[in-house]
């Protein structure tokens, strides 16, 4: 019976863990791409700002499985 509760509690701990992550990355994500400006760094900042968001995005639902 403990062994069955340890193995919900690891399970849901990941997947509050996945989903802090997710939203984490995006905040990040949405934070550099409120910082873009039309000179390279920043475009460069946008671009790594959407491919953070896509990671979220991704961790959410991979959370959610």
């Amino acid at each position: 019976m403990a062994d069955e509760q340890k193995k919900a509690v690891s399970g849901v701990v990941k997947i509050a863990l996945k989903v802090i992550l997710g939203i984490i990355l995006l905040a990040v994500g949405a934070w550099l791409i409120w910082l873009w400006r039309w000179d390279v760094l920043t475009v460069i900042k946008g671009f790594v700002g959407i491919v953070v968001i896509l990671a979220g995005v991704i961790f959410l639902a991979i959370a959610k499985e």
